[in-house]
């Protein structure tokens, strides 16, 4: 007869969770890791700039704007193919229009990010999403996934100086949980978020993509974060 009690067994992991040096937040990127949006982020920004004749290939996407804050690439668009600075107020404007078309159409709740997210808060960590969107983009994302009900933190790029790679918005997450990086793994996909996420000094999990993040792995990631503590 199996005289294990589920409640006793369920104290003993939280317990042992949060012994010393136990991971106690786990921060998300967005784009790439809780929503499959690069292709949303690249066709949107290319319908903004179509009308001057400056879309981005594909691939110099991928390897070279990936991950970047809107007005980082039109700053780099203007360094490397004449953008005119005056016109970067109305791109970004037009491509935060048509993300925001594309989200509303194509962005809906994918259960193992919820079924994580949601083990992960009963599990009594902190959870926040870090990212180069911009506020308004985090936050539609974040409700039309079905993911804003379990975070204690969104930070977007309009919330630092000095957007990822510069590691300035998870120390600043990390601030405002009140927490370490030492108590904190972060969730990235791309050059730009790993480099930020390693400069922070928190524990980092590198996802290839969004169907990469799942409870499991994220779990294994906590165990590995403590055992090498």
């Amino acid at each position: 007869m199996n005289s294990t009690n589920p409640v006793h067994d369920r104290l003993r992991r939280l317990e042992s969770s949060f012994a010393p040096g136990a991971i106690r937040a786990v921060l998300f990127d967005m784009d790439g890791v809780l929503i499959d949006a690069r292709d949303w982020h690249y066709e949107a920004l290319n319908m903004a700039l179509a009308p001057f004749g400056l879309e981005i290939d594909r691939d110099a996407h991928l390897a070279t704007f990936d991950g970047l804050p809107t007005r980082t690439k039109l700053d780099m668009l203007s360094k490397s193919r004449a953008l005119p600075r005056g016109l970067h107020g109305f791109v970004n404007s037009m491509k935060q229009r048509h993300t925001g078309d594309m989200v509303r159409q194509r962005c809906h709740p994918v259960f193992q990010h919820q079924f994580a997210l949601a083990q992960l808060k009963a599990a009594g960590y902190k959870l926040a999403v870090c990212s180069n969107s911009v506020r308004q983009s985090l936050e539609l994302m974040m409700q039309r996934a079905g993911l804003d009900g379990f975070l204690d933190l969104m930070v977007s790029n309009e919330d630092v100086s000095k957007p990822k790679p510069d590691p300035e918005m998870y120390l600043l997450a990390m601030s405002k949980l009140g927490l370490s990086p030492a108590e904190c793994l972060i969730v990235e996909d791309n050059d730009h978020g790993v480099r930020a996420a390693r400069a922070s000094g928190a524990h980092v999990l590198v996802a290839g993509n969004a169907g990469d993040v799942t409870h499991d792995r994220l779990r294994a990631a906590i165990d590995e974060a403590r055992l090498a503590a």
